[in-house]
């Protein structure tokens, strides 16, 4: 033995004095590493759907709904009493869970009867019971509302499988239906219920843009239990805006105001619009901006917003033509910009094909040098600017995606990313400024990082933040997988070919009969080589609706992009996919609306299992992440005892409880 594991023996000897604390602990990590693995619950491309996201979290996407139907089915009838339920009272237990605040509130009082409470009471605990078998009882202590701890953990914990055991639990309910408590009690259950069916939560990126409650699904993942959370290119976009950039602030304003959502700006992040509002009525205020109607029927003026937004859409297309001749190196400059704009004829040319223009009116577009900004859009962008920069909230949020995010996530054998891994048409790797595969992710999450962190006077800072608004529209980023963001086609061409944007080779090869290698060879240059190890994707919304299939490359690659955007809906035919990774292997789970739209609750959530990937064995702890760490921590005590077995180290007579956690 070394002298660094002496040393590390020695700091270890400090928390475990002795062979018997040493033993008791190698006895309780070998007890968890025999537990079954955790759920894990995969999320992706929820544009600001809050709503929606809610629903998915609240019934981990059917998980809650499936242990319901297994733990009062038919075949536990006689084991236990108030085992069993009609279809009926499955689905309002399920309801209650899901929202127990506004069910209770709904229920007459005349239904809030001792019995009422005894019933749902028993019901929640014998279900808590279930979904907590697969957790030590220290990890569901952690997890107990510090208010009603030790009498849920009574309650959970002591079986009531004798005549005194059965009457304890009675008093128990019984003393908290006398001190008015049920109410309380129902919620924390369900709380805990929904908290521990769900060990890990895993976000697929583009959090941001098109909903109108990014910030409302960021203030319910800072609360959440255990998160990590890969960028997508919407989220790089907001993350560029809170560092100042002029591009990605007048594209997060852009995209805001074209699904209509400035209270978004004004009220969710405290960013006053008034100026560009102001701009938007000076120029166009005889303008009908047909092209520029936001979408949606929010209740806000459509004509103002319009104005707004297409007086931020101007600018946005003088700072595009800006940076791809400031940044030659990036190959941005796209095929239909400003210059490409004959006004003579009020035509465009895009791809080599020239097009009418939908829109000739722009008061404040120089021909001679169409990037040039006025003194007015000058004012407004810096103003946007400093607002996204100081924004409170928009901090806070953004130094939590750097905190939980990255470009990928490994996990139990999983490669996690939102685009792609950009490849040539022959299916290799696709090289930019030196970097493919792994080394380009791994760069592309370097530089977001130094863009963050950099010092505000470092000589590198703006060339990091430029490069965030590159992840979020360049050719060759992972985040983004197309050859170009054909913005100006969208708003001023008719033709629908013009507006089409091409995808990175990485998607059709993942449809082709080599898809399967050429993802095994993504997860191997990733260090990933067991047959069992997936790829889990966002980005492209799955059209189901088409006979696209979700499963991928030979079933080694899931997409699990299916609409949960409102806007993406018709392309896919649902309302999303959401996957689960539990003991027994992976279920894709598919939603329809009424997953976010269950005003009544007199109908179950209709979330359907479109493809199971069950594993011949069970998956235990000790075949994942954490069962690596346990083992190496195994180890290291027994290198311990075998220290004080030795005599090299001394030990200290205090004992500690022996005892499973």
């Amino acid at each position: 033995m070394n002298h660094r594991e002496d040393r590390f023996s020695e700091l270890l000897s400090q928390q475990f004095p002795n062979i018997t604390s040493a033993s008791a602990e190698i006895i309780n990590l070998h007890a968890i590493l025999d537990l079954p693995k955790g759920t894990e619950h995969f999320l992706s491309d929820l544009h600001g759907e809050d709503k929606a996201f809610c629903q998915l979290l609240k019934n981990a996407s059917g998980e809650i709904r499936l242990k319901i139907a297994d733990v009062f089915s038919e075949k536990n009838k006689k084991a236990e009493k108030n085992a069993y339920l009609s279809q009926k009272e499955q689905d309002e237990l399920a309801f209650l869970i899901y929202d127990p605040e506004q069910i209770l509130a709904h229920t007459k009082k005349t239904k809030k009867t001792a019995s009422f409470y005894h019933k749902t009471l028993s019901r929640l605990i014998l279900l808590c019971r279930a979904v907590a078998d697969k957790y030590t009882r220290s990890k569901v202590r952690k997890a107990l509302p510090e208010e009603y701890a030790y009498i849920l953990e009574e309650l959970l914990h002591r079986h009531p499988d004798t005549p005194d055991r059965r009457e304890y639990h009675k008093s128990i309910i019984d003393a908290i239906i006398s001190v008015e408590q049920g109410d309380a009690f129902i919620c924390a259950l369900c709380a805990l219920i929904s908290r521990l069916a769900v060990d890990r939560l895993h976000i697929l990126g583009d959090i941001f843009d098109r909903g109108s409650g990014p910030h409302r699904i960021l203030d319910a993942l800072q609360t959440y239990h255990s998160v990590d959370i890969c960028w997508g290119n919407h989220d790089i976009l907001w993350m560029g805006a809170n560092l100042g950039n002029p591009l990605s602030v007048a594209s997060a304003v852009r995209i805001t105001l074209r699904y209509n959502h400035p209270e978004l700006l004004e009220q969710g992040y405290g960013i006053p619009l008034r100026k560009l509002f102001a701009l938007g009525d000076f120029l166009y205020q005889n303008d009908a901006c047909a092209c520029f109607l936001p979408k949606g029927d929010s209740s806000s003026d459509r004509l103002a917003v319009a104005r707004a937004h297409k007086a931020i859409t101007v600018i946005l297309w003088k700072l595009e033509l800006l940076f791809s001749r400031t940044h030659p190196c990036y190959e941005q400059q796209g095929s239909c910009t400003l210059q490409n704009i004959d006004w003579h004829t009020n035509t465009v040319t895009c791809d080599g094909i020239s097009y009418p223009l939908l829109d000739t009116n722009f008061p404040t577009i120089n021909p001679a040098c169409p990037q040039l900004l006025t003194l007015e859009e000058q004012d407004v962008i810096a103003d946007l600017c400093q607002n996204f920069k100081t924004s409170e909230k928009l901090g806070r949020h953004v130094r939590f995606l750097i905190q939980k995010g990255g470009m990928y996530h490994i996990m139990n054998g999983n490669l996690l990313y939102h685009g792609c891994i950009p490849l040539t048409e022959d299916g290799s790797f696709a090289s930019f400024l030196g970097y493919r595969g792994r080394a380009l992710m791994d760069y592309c999450d370097q530089t977001v990082r130094r863009a963050y962190f950099l010092e505000e006077n470092h000589p590198e800072k703006q060339s990091a933040v430029d490069f965030l608004w590159y992840l979020f529209s360049g050719k060759h980023s992972p985040l983004f997988g197309k050859n170009e963001m054909k913005t100006l086609p969208r708003y001023l061409i008719a033709d629908k070919t013009a507006q089409k944007e091409i995808k990175n080779p990485y998607y059709r090869w993942l449809e082709e009969e080599n898809g399967k290698k050429i993802a095994q060879t993504i997860l191997a240059d990733f260090s990933l080589y067991e047959d069992t190890c997936r790829i889990i994707n966002g980005h492209v919304p799955v059209r189901q609706n088409r006979g696209e299939s979700p499963q991928k490359a030979g079933g080694v690659l899931f997409m699990i992009d299916g609409g949960i955007s409102e806007t993406y809906r018709a392309t896919t035919g649902i309302s999303g996919y959401t996957l689960l990774y539990n003991s027994h292997g992976f279920f894709l789970t598919a939603h329809n609306h009424s997953c976010e739209n269950n005003q009544t609750h007199s109908q179950p959530l209709h979330s359907y299992r479109v493809i199971g990937d069950c594993r011949e064995k069970r998956i235990r702890v000790s075949d994942t992440d954490t069962g690596l760490t346990l083992r190496k921590r195994i180890r290291e005590l027994r290198r311990l005892i075998g220290q004080y077995q030795s005599g090299n180290l001394p030990q200290n007579p205090t004992l500690k409880n022996f005892c499973i956690k």
